[in-house]
């Protein structure tokens, strides 16, 4: 970023990312925060009061295990719907093994603690278990209607 200015560096930032979504025919995803920080050398408070503005115009928006995404565009699918399908794709049924945490991390490109909080709400909603040195396994198929808590 330049030198001080009067305008907020955080504005100067928003300003270049509402160029950068221009029109809706650039990319679906923002940057993550850290790539933001990289790219324009400032904080990630200065990152956040920039997607802050963005979010309060109703430009981008942002769900929790996904990243932020232009507002005209598709939502993907959360991290707790993509651990979830795990079930389905893999064809999983109740007392089978269930994918280790590194494992759903590099499928999902999430955290480990991202990860970790969504295997808890399916141990909460009854779908897995966990089998202390064993592992996980599935306890019960999801229904339509698990759905993750906040």
């Amino acid at each position: 970023m330049s030198e001080r200015s009067p305008r907020g560096t955080y504005l100067q930032i928003a300003e270049a990312l509402r160029a950068e979504i221009g029109d809706g025919s650039g990319p679906a995803a923002l940057p993550s925060e850290a790539e933001l920080m990289a790219r324009y050398g400032v904080a990630r408070s200065t990152v956040g009061r920039a997607l802050k503005v963005l979010t309060d115009e109703g430009l981008i928006r942002s769900r929790q295990g996904t990243r932020r995404t232009v507002a005209a565009a598709a939502a993907g699918p959360t991290v707790y719907d993509r651990i979830a399908g795990v079930i389905a794709e893999e064809g999983l049924a109740p007392g089978d093994e269930f994918p280790s945490e590194s494992e759903l991390c590099k499928l999902t490109d999430a955290s480990r603690g991202t990860v970790r909080r969504v295997l808890a709400q399916l141990e909460g909603a009854g779908v897995l278990e966990v089998r202390q040195g064993r592992g996980r396994f599935v306890r019960a198929l999801p229904g339509p209607s698990i759905a993750p808590t906040s």
